[in-house]
C-alpha cells in the first residue's frame, strides 16, 4: 500500500487542444514569498497489479495474464523517463531526499527493470547521500531471491503489502496471496533489507479482538522495523462501496481494536509517530514524513500527483490516469493532464491536514517555511483548537513554539483539521 496521499483540491481537466502553462508562467509574480523551497521527494507510480482488490481506490489496473510482459515494462519506463525530462525545468538544481515506487504492484516489474529505472532517475536527478528508496511489493508476486535482487538494484527499503495472515480474510479482501506466502515474503524481506515495512489492515469483515490479537502476534514475530496499520474503509468507486462485505466491526469494536494495536506495538518497541504508522528508532519512513511536513514531491507515472513550490506560489500537478494514455502523452512531452495553483486561502487547511497527522506535531515556524504565510494566519483557529482540548501549544510565544495534537485531537482529527478550512 502506497503512502497515504496528501489531501489535494480538485483540479480542472486540461484543455487537450493546447499546452499547459510552462515554467515562465509559474515564475511570474504572485502573493507568496518563499525564502527557500522545501525538501523535494520523488514518487513513481507503477500502475499494474495481478488483480484489483475490492477495497482499493488507487489508480491500479489488472495485467492480462499472470505477469507483466517485458515490452510493456520497457515502454512504460521509457514514458517515465520522458515524463521526467519534461519536468526537469520545474525542479532544476533541487536534490531528491527520498524515492517511493508505489502502485499498483511495483514488484510485478522484474529487478532488472527496477535497476534500469533507478539508473535513469539517478542520471537525471541529484539524490541526497543515503537517499531512502522504497519499493512496494506484494507476497502474491514474491519469488525467493527476487527481494535480494531489488536490494542489489538500489532499493533500500521494502514495503510488503500483507494486509492479513488469515486465509479467509485474504479471500474476502480479494488478495492473490495466502498466509503462507505472506510469511515467506516477510522472512525474505527481513533477511534482504535493513529496513522494511509491513502493511496490515484491521476492522476486517468478521474480525474479532481475538482474531486481531492473532494477526498482531504473527506480524510482530517478524520484528518489523516499521508497521503500517490501516482501518478497512469503504471508499467511493470501489466494489466494496457498492457491495459492502458482511460482518464489518462497529465503531466501538474498531476503537477497541485500535487500542489493542497501540498497546501491542508499544510493548514491542514500535512507537506510533503518525496516525497509521509505527516504527522502531531510526526506521520512520522519510518519504512519508516529507508528505506530512508539507514538503514538495514530484510525481511521475500514470495518475501520479505532485506538489511543487515556486518562489511565489504552490502548484499541484496530476498525470494522465489511464496507462496507455499516459505512455502516449508522456512520450509527446505532455504527461501532465491538469495542474492548478493552490489558493492562498487553502494553504492553512492543506498544511494542517498533513502536519497534524504527526503525533509529535510540528514547530510553528514550519507553517511559515512551507506555506510562505505568516503564522498569524492560523493563530485564531489554533486558539479555538486549544480551547477545545484538541491541540497542545508548547513554549508559546518563544522561538521554540510547537503544536501537537492532544490525545483527543488525535482521535478526532477530522474535527481538528476542519477548524482550518477557509471561510466562504
Amino acid at each position: 500500500m502506497k503512502p497515504l496521499p496528501p489531501v489535494v483540491a480538485a483540479a480542472a481537466p486540461a484543455d487537450d487542444a493546447g499546452p499547459l502553462p510552462g515554467l515562465e508562467h509559474h515564475l511570474r509574480p504572485g502573493t507568496l514569498r518563499f525564502a527557500a523551497p522545501p525538501p523535494l521527494a520523488l514518487y513513481v507510480h507503477l500502475p499494474w497489479c495481478l488483480k484489483k482488490c475490492p477495497y482499493c481506490d488507487f489508480n491500479s489496473h489488472e495485467v492480462r495474464g499472470a505477469a507483466l510482459d517485458d515490452d510493456t515494462a520497457t515502454r512504460y519506463i521509457a514514458a517515465l523517463v520522458a515524463d521526467l525530462e519534461a519536468s526537469l525545468p520545474l525542479v532544476w538544481g533541487r536534490r531528491i531526499v527520498s524515492v517511493f515506487i508505489g502502485g499498483g504492484t511495483p514488484s510485478l516489474f522484474a529487478p532488472a527493470a527496477i535497476d534500469r529505472l533507478l539508473a535513469e532517475l539517478r542520471a537525471r536527478l541529484p539524490f541526497e547521500p543515503g537517499c531512502e528508496i522504497t519499493l512496494e511489493a506484494n507476497p502474491g508476486t514474491f519469488e525467493r531471491e527476487r527481494f535480494r535482487a531489488y536490494r542489489a538494484a538500489g532499493v533500500t527499503r521494502l514495503s510488503v503489502g500483507v494486509q492479513s495472515f488469515d486465509d479467509a480474510a485474504l479471500a474476502v479482501l480479494g488478495r492473490v496471496h495466502d498466509g503462507a506466502q505472506a510469511r515467506a515474503a516477510l522472512e525474505e524481506a527481513a533477511s534482504s533489507f535493513d529496513s522494511f515495512n509491513l502493511d496490515l489492515m484491521y476492522a476486517l469483515p468478521g474480525q474479532t479482538l481475538a482474531g486481531l490479537e492473532r494477526e498482531l502476534d504473527t506480524a510482530l514475530s517478524f520484528a518489523p522495523p516499521h508497521l503500517s496499520i490501516y482501518h478497512l474503509t469503504l471508499e467511493p468507486n470501489t466494489r466494496f462501496a457498492s457491495a459492502p462485505p458482511a460482518g464489518l466491526p462497529d465503531d466501538d469494536l474498531a476503537s477497541d481494536m485500535l487500542d489493542l494495536i497501540t498497546e501491542r506495538t508499544a510493548t514491542a518497541g514500535l512507537a506510533r509517530y503518525e496516525v497509521s504508522a509505527f516504527a522502531r528508532e531510526g526506521h520512520r519512513c522519510l518519504h512519508n514524513l516529507n508528505y506530512w511536513a508539507f514538503g514538495d514531491y514530484l510525481g511521475l507515472g500514470a495518475g501520479a500527483h505532485g506538489k511543487l513550490s515556486f518562489p511565489e506560489r504552490v502548484l499541484r500537478l496530476v498525470r494522465w490516469r489511464e496507462p496507455a494514455t499516459y505512455m502516449a502523452r508522456a512520450i509527446e512531452g505532455r504527461a501532465i493532464s491538469n495542474q492548478h495553483e493552490v489558493a492562498r486561502a487553502e494553504l492553512p487547511l492543506e498544511f494542517m491536514m498533513n502536519a497534524l497527522r504527526l503525533k509529535e506535531g510540528f514547530p510553528l515556524r514550519l507553517f511559515n517555511e512551507r506555506t510562505a504565510l505568516p503564522t498569524s494566519a492560523v493563530l485564531a483557529p489554533l486558539q479555538r483548537a486549544q480551547d477545545r482540548g484538541l491541540v497542545e501549544w508548547l513554549a508559546e510565544g518563544t522561538a521554540d513554539e510547537h503544536i501537537r495534537p492532544s490525545a483527543r485531537g488525535f482521535d478526532f482529527l477530522n474535527d481538528l483539521t476542519a477548524l482550518f478550512a477557509p471561510t466562504r
